[in-house]
């Protein structure tokens, strides 16, 4: 077997759980970690691995495994920390039974995200030592190695990533598995139960065990830190994570401590090692994280000036930064960076589409030409509040569509305005974050408040590759949950819920802005599947050019395959559809007001 494979980050560190004798993993899918569990559950079937509903249950869920000796990887993306930090600042004061990880994927730049938040900060808030690998090759042993220190010091260790090295790929080395039992549960009140008494010790345990863990670092004792010196090098220079592979490939004539873990540092090692540099430069993205724990320590070191606070930090942003600092001395690093640049003609913009098939795009459709305010929420959903679309009003995070259209509603209640309000949630989003704030609905409800929710039921979380939700089985047999979302709605007390077929568009469109002008509090399920995830194809449609008079009421459902060209012997530009990429959803068919767009079926 060849022991070097290419691995993306989530690759490695999946393969690293399974190296590690990883027993439960769990997470919820969020960009840029889902690739994790899916590599997990199809690849390295030793343990178990789920979906969860969200993040919290996925951290309660590992919490149940670690507590009963399983070594337990939990992952997430930065903002899923949020949903789980309740559980998790009581479960980083108990003493860690199996090894614990909790992989964030922070994503600097936002490329998939509404924010840029810095975790490390979160772990050093919960008393969590902080991973930061640079490599895939790093993220494998980090992974590994990070099990042994939750068990060695008793604690939950987090395992940061950042989003280029999530999808990056860099050889891996391939090791064999190594086993280890799990001892299962056992009763220790004063270790689990966390309230008062039982508490007031654990501060001192979480302060303790980062202390040990900093004078191990001091002492070489974990190697994980490494010092890079340089000849007459006056300048030293503290990184970590991919920054450090940027920076490496400018070639520069500094020393460098490269850091593989930012939290706790090795203080009195840098403060010793600061003695010999006329100065320390501290090169990390997004927050000055390493940069104020060594000034908080009195060690004199400068970074943020040179460095932008926000998005990725590239090769060409470091050398910038030198450049702002005169640390480029005789266009040091020039011939390097200009072996990284690649010239190439200019990319045409693309603009934020749905999938061909796709069931939003009728509902969109129907809410643009309504004119009323939509709440907007978390999924593929969210491009709703780009151009050409301009259909959603707001998004902000999981579900929170849903009380943010309460909190509108009584604010223009009291201020006697009556307008009609509208909230969009996916199905996945509903059932992560959405079903408390649907029940709160029915807190001092106004029958007067006009309030239409609709839930996009496509059966999957689309957005992040397509993984199961509660209702996915409803249409996939190969999913093992089946919830009826008419009856739990109903369940909770709610009296008018419509359902209804998006692709029968005049009929959806009748009863969804009936509902938006119904006095009071109504909620419409839509029906459809995702065509992508479940391969949805009928037969296609095409554009009778004699007949279309050019009024692109098809061209503005946004649909992929649907573009303006010219016809011979025509002058004016009229429709046209792809045949390569229709799959026959038939909207753009019924929103033609001269019945130009045809289907094949009908020619069969």
């Amino acid at each position: 077997m060849d022991n070097k494979k290419l691995m993306t980050g989530n690759q490695a560190i999946a393969r690293g759980f399974y190296e590690a004798g990883g027993h439960v993993a769990t997470s919820y899918p969020g960009s840029p970690t889902v690739e994790i569990i899916d590599t997990i559950k199809r690849h390295h079937k030793a343990g178990y691995a789920e979906f969860s509903v969200n993040e919290k249950v996925a951290l309660e869920v590992g919490i149940g495994s670690s507590m009963a000796g399983a070594r337990t990887l939990v992952a997430m993306k930065h903002v899923g920390v949020n949903i789980a930090a309740d559980p998790l600042m009581t479960f980083t004061q108990t003493k860690t039974k199996g090894g614990f990880i909790l992989v964030s994927g922070d994503d600097p730049g936002m490329a998939s995200s509404q924010n840029e938040q810095d975790n490390r900060l979160f772990a050093k808030f919960a008393n969590m030592p902080v991973l930061d690998p640079s490599t895939s090759q790093e993220a494998k042993e980090m992974t590994k190695l990070g099990f042994e220190i939750s068990e060695k010091y008793e604690t939950p260790v987090m395992l940061r990533i950042t989003s280029r090295l999530c999808h990056s790929r860099s050889h891996v080395f391939i090791e064999d598995r190594i086993e280890h039992s799990i001892k299962g549960f056992e009763r220790d009140i004063s270790n689990f139960g966390m309230i008062p008494p039982y508490t007031f010790d654990k501060q001192y345990h979480m302060k303790d065990r980062i202390l040990a863990l900093q004078k191990d670092l001091e002492q070489d004792a974990i190697s994980l830190n490494r010092y890079e010196a340089l000849e007459d090098s006056k300048v030293l220079i503290i990184t970590s994570g991919l920054v450090y592979e940027h920076y490496k490939a400018l070639e520069l004539p500094y020393s460098v401590y490269k850091l593989g873990m930012v939290y706790p540092l090795p203080i009195e090692a840098i403060r010793k090692l600061s003695k010999t540099y006329e100065s320390i430069i501290v090169i990390e993205e997004m927050m000055p994280f390493i940069e104020d724990q060594l000034k908080l320590a009195g060690i004199e070191c400068c970074g943020k000036e040179y460095f932008s606070f926000t998005g990725e930090l590239d090769i060409q942003d470091i050398r910038a930064g030198f450049e702002k600092a005169n640390l480029l001395k005789n266009d040091l690093s020039h011939q390097a960076l200009q072996s990284h640049d690649q010239t190439s003609e200019e990319v045409i913009g693309r603009l934020p589409m749905f999938c061909a098939g796709c069931p939003h795009r009728p509902v969109f459709d129907i809410l643009k030409k309504s004119k009323k305010n939509v709440i907007g929420d978390i999924g593929c959903y969210s491009m709703g509040i780009l151009y050409p679309l301009e259909v959603l009003d707001t998004v902000i995070s999981m579900g929170a569509s849903i009380g943010m259209m309460k909190g509108i509603s009584k604010a223009h209640r009291l201020a006697n305005k009556n307008e009609s309000l509208v909230a969009v949630i996916g199905d996945g989003t509903f059932y992560h974050s959405g079903m408390t704030g649907l029940v709160n609905l029915l807190h001092q409800l106004d029958p007067e408040e006009n309030m239409t929710l609709i839930i996009l039921n496509n059966a999957t979380t689309a957005m992040t590759g397509g993984q199961p939700t509660a209702s996915s089985g409803v249409y996939n047999q190969s999913d093992d949950m089946h919830v009826d979302m008419l009856k739990l709605i109903e369940a909770m007390g709610f009296e008018r819920v419509k359902v209804v077929d998006q692709f029968a568009y005049k009929e959806a469109k009748q009863i969804i802005d009936g509902e938006i002008a119904y006095k009071g509090l109504s909620i419409v399920i839509t029906t459809r599947p995702c065509a992508l995830k479940y391969k949805i194809k009928e037969p296609i449609y095409y554009v009778d050019p004699s007949i279309c008079i050019g009024c692109r009421s098809c061209v503005k459902t946004n649909c992929p395959p649907i573009h303006m060209k010219a016809y011979e012997g025509i002058d004016k530009l009229k429709s046209s559809i792809d045949p390569s990429m229709c799959v026959g959803c038939s909207v753009c068919s019924q929103v033609c007001p001269v019945n130009a767009i045809k289907s094949t079926r009908e020619e069969a």
